[in-house]
């Protein structure tokens, strides 16, 4: 592996997803942008997003104002209201945004013979208000956002580059303490780029690899959480894990997400002789929000001792099915189950990270000229639990917070300086690379076992153990040894375990998606609160 002579850009992204890919969109006219994508474009959470993008259309029956309460509800007590505000006023002018970026979006015929945009309905949501593309949203937005990229001359977008390290004055002995670019593997050319930006924006997506059961794509690795927070930034609420209730149980097929809207369209949850069980756990039943629809089924899974439960839709019409949800049935067909016909096998999985890097509402984190957007950002939207089809619409709306705000900064910026080159001179290449796999399998494992839908003391002790050996062995085997991008996630994922382990330990109560059967309801003796994790090292904090 060689290290490689510096770059240069305006504005360096990392991540490829709606939030990265809709801030280069942004600022291309103006900034010379670069954007990572660790893998390929494509390999992100936004193309696997299947439900849609919640806004407000539906004028006589909807309104921003129940929006913004569905939001607060949802989240538990602890939404930033005036960011849930800001969000949720800008989800039309968001849509309208992506429809001029060639988003098609699926329509009917109105009551009056005019098109209009189809609204789905999802758990937590009082009215229909999800704008989607059939039941794959994330693809049609991913493909159309990449196709305009490719076009613009002022985007540069690297696939197959990963993130080392963030570089920043502090590191280089510098001050004041501002962002200067970062070390980047191209895992193709076997090299670590040195790449000089003004501005660096995370939008990295979740850390929801840590367990062992996601429903994300395997770059979800917590990448800009970990580098964020050792470069000297504060992190937000991450016990506040969101577990997606319905992920296709088959062998054949990991990890594929039943979405949101099967159960919001009628879609029934019921044990494997048939029964309904949803009403013990709430009144709204299929309806609930995913953190009540989980743990019923992570209690009915335990209590019975089956392997899953089942999502049964087959009572409606099969044009209905095919016509709403035909990733769905197709995807379901290639495993022998026909959902016009017969329930589907479903289990929980880890799905989004509700917390993240904290920032303001213009996305800037605790280092001047570091951004963060999407999931790896804590922007106080979700509180204790992300509502449905609320987070492509926050990948939008602080992305145009972001551009927002770096026009607004990017003169007062200093130049970066001339960046040292990436120093491997004393490491060599592994010849154990079994040992990431071993170590990748034994955290999720035990992150599975000990901080998952359900918690305790003694688990999360027992956690915080064995992550504790693993980190140090981790710690070793990076000093001494060449980087490959699975010994970077790893890395990043041992640092994120121990965020989440650290905030659950710090939160006495059950709120949320944190529940705790030492703590088993909310505190309510003071008002609720934030856990936020600050890093030893010595940072400015610019975060209000």
């Amino acid at each position: 592996m060689t290290a490689h002579s510096n770059l240069h850009y305006d504005v360096l992204i990392a991540g490829s997803g709606g939030a990265g890919l809709s801030l280069a969109l942004h600022l291309a006219d103006t900034y010379r942008v670069a954007v990572l994508a660790k893998f390929a474009l494509t390999e992100c959470s936004t193309y696997y997003a299947q439900g849609g993008i919640s806004a407000v259309f539906d004028e006589e029956y909807d309104s921003i104002e129940s929006h913004i309460e569905d939001t607060l509800i949802a989240g538990a007590g602890l939404c930033d209201p005036d960011t849930v505000k800001l969000t949720v006023s800008k989800g039309r002018e968001s849509i309208e945004w992506l429809r001029a970026q060639g988003v098609n979006f699926t329509e009917e015929k109105g009551a009056d013979g005019n098109k209009q945009l189809h609204l789905n309905r999802e758990g937590g949501h009082s009215h229909r208000r999800i704008v989607h593309t059939d039941d794959a949203t994330g693809k049609a937005v991913s493909l159309s956002l990449i196709d305009r990229a490719q076009l613009h001359p002022n985007i540069d977008l690297l696939e197959h580059h990963n993130v080392v390290e963030l570089i920043t004055a502090e590191k280089l002995g510098l001050s004041p303490q501002r962002i200067c670019g970062a070390y980047v593997l191209d895992s193709k050319a076997d090299t670590i780029k040195t790449i000089a930006a003004k501005v660096v924006v995370l939008a990295t997506g979740g850390a929801n690899k840590v367990y062992l059961y996601s429903t994300n794509p395997h770059i979800s690795s917590g990448d800009g959480i970990a580098l964020a927070w050792r470069a000297g930034c504060r992190v937000g609420n991450m016990e506040f894990m969101q577990f997606h209730p319905t992920c296709l149980y088959h062998p054949s097929a990991r990890s594929f997400l039943i979405s949101e809207a099967v159960r919001g369209e009628g879609g029934h949850l019921i044990l494997p002789n048939g029964e309904r069980f949803m009403r013990r756990y709430d009144e709204r039943m299929e309806l609930a929000p995913r953190d009540i629809v989980a743990r019923a089924i992570d209690s009915e899974i335990k209590k019975h001792g089956i392997d899953c439960v089942y999502l049964d839709i087959s009572h409606k019409p099969k044009e209905f099915i095919q016509k709403h949800f035909p990733t769905i049935y197709s995807q379901c067909l290639q495993v022998d189950i026909d959902i016009t016909r017969q329930p589907i096998p479903v289990v929980p999985a880890a799905h989004y990270t509700c917390g993240g890097v904290l920032t303001d509402r213009d996305a800037r984190t605790d280092i001047p000229g570091l951004y963060a957007i999407g999931e790896v950002a804590c922007t106080g939207l979700h509180g204790a639990n992300r509502m449905a089809s609320n987070s492509l619409l926050e990948c939008l709306v602080f992305a145009e917070q972001a551009n927002q705000d770096i026009r607004r900064q990017y003169t007062s910026l200093p130049e970066p300086p001339l960046l040292p080159a990436w120093d491997e001179s004393r490491v060599s290449d592994s010849d154990e690379e079994v040992v990431i796999a071993h170590n990748w399998d034994e955290l999720r494992r035990f992150m599975w076992d000990y901080v998952g839908i359900v918690r305790t003391n003694k688990r999360l002790e027992r956690a915080m153990n064995r992550l504790v050996l693993l980190k140090d062995e981790i710690s070793e085997y990076y000093g001494k040894f060449r980087i490959s991008s699975d010994l970077l996630e790893l890395r990043n994922l041992v640092i994120v375990a121990e965020l989440i382990i650290r905030s659950a330990q710090q939160r006495k109560e059950s709120r949320g998606l944190h529940y705790t059967k030492d703590y088993p309801v909310p505190d309510n003796s003071r008002p609720p609160q934030n856990t936020v994790l600050v890093p030893e090292l010595k940072s400015p904090k610019t975060v209000k």
